[in-house]
């Protein structure tokens, strides 16, 4: 099942970027309750260890809301301005209670009653579906989230919201003032992208989570529901980066909350971003070698080219060329789909972004002149 979304590769005016720091606590909260999901964050999961066992029972109580699925109310508008936590806070409070308990439902109705698109809040109140919500929240959480749930959503925000109150008391507040000048930092990187290469440039940067196709304008992400999203001249995608996303994407595409991403902030990502051995190191360096590879990169990478599409704008013959582009393949440089007559090729991800990191703790390791012989 795929969530694909449709904007003109030519549309950087429907998209906004935005930060929250609602968000972020709720994110860095998944990392508590699912730490092996996250390795680069395992310093902040042994670091809370110090928080109070009160404040520990509730994130556990609530574990189930944020362990496989993210509440869309938290998503935050491309408004322009960057709220602090307290007016956040206050914003949620005005959410619509049907649409809140709503949001707390779906992570144990999974998946959705009649399909994911469009879901309905009255459902809800079908004797059946009431059962099934309240044995899952009891299995969940506990019998008095699961009366909350069912008769009390209000009560059942103030409860969310007090619980992320306490814990930014307690532990994150701190952590925001750290984070705030490195997400403001994504933003402005991933702006100076969409600058240089258009939208679907920097969404390259984000595969395998978001898959994208510049020509037919549209990237698209694999989860539990089929939903088809198209951005319209008078809708906003917000893109939102994140220290604590990382190693997945967090998106929404049902109203009334933002459409939007949220993805790694570049930072997290270059620090969780694999190593490439030496054996294949060497590998790919001698594929690079070559002038006529290097062009032939350069032009795969700004989108999927076929072998006669390349080789006159390379300047050699298409058998030369498949010689060159075979090279670049077997290194893992490269990867090959057909498409009716024509063999497409397209520029692995992080391949290339690899190589300055792998090469830089190679030639730092101890063992380096021992490895060069092997």
């Amino acid at each position: 099942m795929t969530i694909v979304f449709r904007i003109p590769a030519s549309g950087a005016e429907r998209v906004g970027f935005a930060y929250s720091p609602a968000m972020e606590a709720v994110l860095s909260l998944h990392v508590l309750v699912e730490p092996k999901h996250h390795p680069v964050q395992h310093g902040w999961v042994r670091a809370m260890r110090r928080l109070s066992p009160g404040l520990k029972r509730e994130i556990e109580a609530f574990s189930f809301a944020v362990r496989s699925y993210f509440p869309e109310f938290l998503f935050p508008q491309p408004t322009g301005g960057l709220p602090g936590f307290e007016a956040e806070l206050a914003g949620l409070r005005a959410a619509d209670p049907e649409l809140v308990r709503l949001e707390f439902a779906v992570p144990l109705l999974t998946p959705w009653p009649g399909g994911g698109k469009g879901r309905d809040p009255r459902v809800l109140d079908r004797p059946e579906m009431r059962r099934q919500l309240r044995e899952r929240a009891v299995r969940e959480s506990d019998d008095t989230m699961a009366a909350m749930l069912l008769d009390a959503p209000q009560s059942l925000l103030e409860r969310f919201l007090t619980m992320l109150e306490r814990y930014w008391r307690e532990a994150f507040e701190g952590e925001w003032a750290r984070l705030e000048p490195d997400l403001a930092a994504g933003v402005s990187e991933a702006g100076h992208q969409i600058a240089e290469r258009g939208l679907y440039g920097m969404l390259r940067g984000l595969w395998p989570e978001v898959r994208s196709d510049a020509r037919a304008e549209k990237f698209w992400l694999e989860r539990p529901h089929d939903h088809d999203v198209v951005i319209g001249p008078d809708d906003r995608l917000v893109l939102a980066p994140s220290a604590y996303v990382w190693p997945h994407v967090r998106v929404n595409c049902d109203g009334p909350w933002p459409l939007g991403l949220v993805f790694p902030v570049s930072s997290i990502a270059r620090e969780a971003r694999p190593r490439i051995p030496p054996a294949r190191l060497v590998g790919i360096l001698r594929a690079l070698a070559d002038d006529t590879r290097l062009r032939a990169l350069r032009l795969i990478a700004e989108r999927p080219r076929s072998t006669q599409e390349l080789a006159p704008l390379v300047g050699v013959s298409e058998a030369a060329l498949s010689k060159h582009l075979r090279v670049m393949a077997d290194a893992g440089l490269l990867e090959r789909r057909r498409e009716g007559y024509y063999v497409l090729y397209w520029l692995v991800p992080g391949q290339v972004a690899g190589l300055a990191p792998s090469l830089e703790s190679f030639l730092h390791s101890d063992d380096a002149g021992d490895r060069a012989t092997d």
